[in-house]
């Protein structure tokens, strides 16, 4: 086919056009000039935040104080050498993700603790069974105030074995939270905060191999 003189020009300014991105022009205030944005100066829309996710925060960072207040008592109660450093690793990655976690939250001005917890009315508390209300306020796999009594009152192999199941459980409590954040309409739609959901699940499924791994080898 025989094309006119002028078509390939025409042609590829048509493809120059196609390949360029939108124009997007943001109206000025009353007076002021419009002003054209490009892709550096295009608003990124934040993800509406629910109360679950702040909810999910605010819980995991009360979940990790309390993983990294039982390393803590490996110091003077545990001589095995690997868990030592496995629960210094624990301690490592929890600390990091409590900063991530405060920062998240500040952000968005959002308070780091759960402070509807704390501030009920106190009318409401008489009678009430102190012991319960503190089992309320744990979050799912939390050690009891009687667990972490007697982790800090166990020594050698015994401290190894109650600080083992008692991490299992934590980190199963931490699952739970996750599977509850990721069951909850509508939450989770931040990017930010699905993303270090998603990496807790995935770590702490693979911490509690590891430690399952050492529960086995108490038993050899």
């Amino acid at each position: 086919m025989a094309f006119s003189e002028g078509f390939p020009a025409i042609f590829l300014l048509a493809c120059v056009a196609a390949a360029q991105p939108p124009t997007i022009v943001q109206p000025g205030a009353p007076g002021q000039p419009t002003h054209v944005l490009t892709d550096a100066t295009v608003p990124v829309p934040r993800r509406t935040i629910f109360d679950a996710d702040v909810e999910f925060m605010q819980g995991m960072i009360m979940h990790h104080a309390q993983a990294v207040e039982m390393v803590d008592l490996m110091a003077k109660r545990c001589h095995n050498r690997a868990l030592l450093d496995f629960g210094k690793r624990i301690t490592i990655s929890q600390s990091d993700e409590i900063r991530f976690m405060k920062q998240w939250l500040e952000e968005r001005g959002k308070p780091t603790t759960m402070q509807h917890h704390m501030n009920h009315d106190m009318s409401n508390m008489k009678g009430m069974d102190m012991k319960n209300m503190q089992m309320d306020m744990l979050m799912p796999g939390m050690l009891t105030p009687e667990q972490m009594k007697a982790l800090a009152n166990a020594n050698g192999a015994k401290f190894d074995h109650l600080f083992l199941t008692g991490m299992i459980q934590h980190h199963g409590g931490a699952l739970t939270m996750v599977d509850d954040l990721m069951n909850t309409p509508g939450a989770a739609q931040d990017t930010v905060l699905y993303d270090f959901a998603t990496d807790i699940d995935n770590t702490q499924r693979a911490e509690i191999r590891i430690m399952q791994g050492m529960l086995q080898k108490e038993k050899r």
